[in-house]
C-alpha cells in the first residue's frame, strides 16, 4: 500500500469538456477553490464566465420565489429556460407539488453534461420522471406561442422560470433582445395559465425600466434582491429575481 507521499495529488483544475457552439466555445471545468477547499464546477463561454457552483443561491431562489406564488396547487407544470449546472431545475423538483418540468437549453453540450453525469446534479434531474430536457431556443419557442415541449402535452403551463442572459440589458446574444420587450413578454404570457407565474434571474441590480415593462404585461410585479456571501472577495454579493403573476 503506497504511503501518502506516493498518492496522486488532487488536480487543482480539470477541463471536463470543451466544444464549439453557434454562440462560441463552451467549456466545463472542475477545480478546487483554495479559499474554501470546495470542489467547484464552472462554465465558460469563450473567455466569459457563465456560471459557477460557488454561487447558486439566486438560481435556487429563482425556483423558490416563483413557485411560492403557486402554493397549494398540485400537478404544477413548470418550464425552465436555461439548464446550466442544474440548480434551478433541481430546486424546482424539490417542490413536491410540481407535476412536470421541461428545461429548454439552446446548447446541446450542456444537456449532454447532465446526461453523462459530468455535473453533480445531472443524475438527479435526468432520473426524475417528472423532468424532460429539451434542446431548443427558448426565446424562439416563447415567441412562437406553441409550447415548449414538442413531445409533451400542449397547452399553457403554470410557471416559466428563466436564467439565460446575464440580465435584461446584458445579453448573451443580441437576438435575445425582443424577449424583454412588451411584445415579447406578451407572447410568453399567452403560454402561462391564469394565476400562473413568470420569474427571471438577473446578475444586475433591479432595473426600474424593465419592471415597468413587466408591469405593463403582468400583474403583481416585484424585483427581489437575493444576497449571498462571496468568499472570493470576502463580501456580500447580490442578484435579482423578477417575479410577476398572470
Amino acid at each position: 500500500m503506497p504511503d501518502s507521499q506516493d498518492a496522486a495529488p488532487r488536480r487543482r483544475l480539470e477541463e471536463l469538456d470543451w466544444q464549439r457552439t453557434p454562440i462560441g466555445a463552451i467549456s466545463l471545468r472542475r477545480r478546487v477553490e483554495p479559499t474554501t477547499g470546495r470542489e467547484v464546477h464552472e462554465v465558460k463561454l469563450d473567455d466569459d464566465f457563465l456560471m459557477s457552483s460557488l454561487f447558486v443561491e439566486a438560481e435556487v431562489a429563482l425556483a423558490d420565489i416563483g413557485l411560492d406564488r403557486l402554493a397549494g396547487r398540485q400537478g404544477v407544470r413548470v418550464v425552465v429556460g436555461g439548464l446550466g449546472l442544474g440548480y434551478t431545475a433541481a430546486a424546482v423538483l424539490a417542490h413536491h407539488e410540481v407535476g412536470s418540468l421541461v428545461v429548454v437549453d439552446a446548447l446541446q453540450p450542456v444537456i449532454d453534461w447532465h446526461r453523462r453525469g459530468l455535473v453533480p446534479l445531472g443524475a438527479g434531474i435526468v432520473g426524475d420522471p417528472r423532468s424532460r430536457l429539451v434542446h431548443g431556443d427558448f426565446f424562439a419557442l416563447a415567441a412562437a406561442g406553441r409550447g415548449f415541449d414538442r413531445d409533451g402535452s400542449p397547452g399553457p403551463v403554470d410557471a416559466v422560470l428563466v436564467d439565460i442572459d446575464h440580465s435584461p440589458s446584458h445579453l448573451l446574444a443580441p437576438q435575445n433582445a425582443p424577449f424583454y420587450t412588451a411584445e415579447g413578454l406578451a407572447a410568453l404570457r399567452s403560454q402561462i395559465a391564469d394565476g400562473g407565474v413568470f420569474a427571471l434571474w438577473s446578475n444586475d441590480p433591479p432595473d426600474d425600466e424593465f419592471v415597468a415593462v413587466l408591469a405593463g404585461v403582468f400583474s403583481d410585479v416585484d424585483a427581489r434582491v437575493v444576497a449571498f456571501d462571496n468568499p472570493l472577495q470576502d463580501r456580500q454579493a447580490t442578484n435579482t429575481v423578477y417575479v410577476a403573476s398572470v
